[in-house]
């Protein structure tokens, strides 16, 4: 075989030279930078190819010269390569399985060679892998302000899909590109650990403890209408009085009489698991019913949910906590599947109340999660909870910012699949 040295200002370039002089047939051995760019000079790369000496080069045999090979059209064969090579290594892991035809030496020898071969593959797959994210170079300055390297372009990838808000995302790639260590950059797999541990540093949250019986906790919940604040609690209440190692002794109170649906299912929830329950129309009331409850250890209180513009609805509610003698742990419940704009609305227009911490329901009606990322980063506000599916009580997750993380990154459903795999 004869090998073919051609280089350029990108990597696109120097493959369609190799393309042009070579013909579709030449084989990509290398693809590597060898001049970084600077204020006086372009970058370089450089391509080796190689080519059977029993063909000449087939430049008659290329495409017309006024056709270029976009990257992207590179990139797509590429992929199906690596899908060949995918498949490849399933075979041959499938191999390692089946029952010797012969002695032990035979099969000794061929575990070997099946080996060696799988090696050799993943070899191949990283280089493609690097071929791929190479071309990552020639939109990267188009991206803001920042220059990101092509190690980087999976996990920036990943992070943009979720939904995180720009500037969030370019301000992490900053801190990841400034803290992290020149050796370990060289590798996908590690840049996505350290890019994970980052995002979960800036993830606060509150951690769920103990009850202290000797201090009662008063738990208000608020947010829109739909976002599942009453199944929550249904879920919050079954958890503390049933679920948890330490149980304790659940009170409900509603303030939602406007929707009287809500009210019978919540007071068919507290009927179920034999809780006492109080509904309040009048903030004159509130107190009443707290001390009707003065038994139990957690009290948890349902509002009327509302569009975050209606000023009336809301200055009720501040009433209702301006009024009690308790201190009141105010929970605002977010739907995961809002965008930005709109989780970023209604919390500015819950703000007054003092919010305590968020939780978000409804991680199985969406699939990004960047948003909620982007949502905490800004107001740096802790999370709780988070409400996975309808069930009750089992649908409900302690919040954790590993779990937050693996959702942004792989989905709910890919980390549901991953968690049923690992139990199963």
């Amino acid at each position: 075989m004869k090998f073919l040295t051609f280089s350029a200002e990108t990597p696109a370039l120097a493959l369609k030279q190799a393309q042009a002089e070579c013909g579709e047939n030449a084989l990509v051995v290398s693809t590597k930078q060898i001049r970084k760019k600077t204020i006086n000079s372009s970058s370089l790369y450089e391509v080796i190819v190689g080519v059977e000496e029993t063909q000449p080069p087939q430049k008659n045999m290329t495409k017309p010269l006024h056709h270029e090979t976009r990257p992207d059209d590179m990139l797509v064969n590429i992929s199906e390569a690596a899908k060949q090579i995918s498949q490849i290594a399933n075979v041959t892991t499938n191999a390692i399985g089946q029952k010797p035809s012969s002695g032990h030496e035979n099969n000794q020898k061929a575990n070997e060679e099946i080996t060696t071969i799988k090696d050799e593959i993943t070899k191949l797959a990283d280089k493609i892998k690097l071929i791929q994210e190479m071309f990552w170079e020639e939109k990267a300055p188009n991206r803001n302000h920042l220059q990101i390297p092509a190690e980087f372009a999976e996990i920036y990838k990943l992070a943009k899909k979720s939904g995180m808000g720009e500037d969030h995302l370019e301000n992490i790639m900053n801190l990841t590109l400034e803290h992290m260590p020149a050796r370990m950059r060289s590798n996908s797999e590690t840049i996505k650990r350290y890019f994970q541990v980052l995002l979960r540093k800036l993830i606060p949250v509150r951690v769920e403890t103990p009850m202290n019986r000797k201090i009662k906790k008063v738990m208000m919940f608020v947010g829109p209408t739909g976002v599942g604040k009453t199944t929550t609690i249904a879920k919050l209440a079954a958890r503390y009085s049933y679920l948890l190692e330490k149980r304790s002794k659940v009170g409900i109170i509603t303030l939602d009489t406007y929707r009287i649906g809500a009210v019978e299912q919540l007071f068919q929830y507290a009927k179920m698991m034999r809780l006492p329950i109080e509904d309040v129309v009048d903030p004159n009331d509130f107190n009443d019913a707290l001390n009707s409850l003065s038994h139990c250890d957690i009290i948890l209180i349902d509002t009327v949910g509302s569009s975050q513009y209606d000023k009336e609805k809301l200055s009720k509610l501040n009433e209702f906590i301006r009024k009690s003698d308790f201190q009141i742990d105010v929970n605002l419940v977010l739907s995961a599947g809002y965008k930005l704009d709109d989780l970023e609305e209604i919390y500015k227009n819950y703000e007054f109340l003092d919010i305590d911490t968020l939780i978000f329901t409804k991680f199985d009606e969406t699939k990004v999660f960047g948003t909620i990322f982007s949502l905490i980063y800004n107001i740096n506000k802790p999370v709780s909870y988070f409400s996975t599916g309808q069930e009750v009580p089992d649908d409900l997750e302690t919040a954790s910012s590993d779990f937050l993380v693996q959702c942004i990154l792989e989905g709910f459903n890919a980390k549901k699949e991953k968690d049923d795999k690992q139990s199963s």
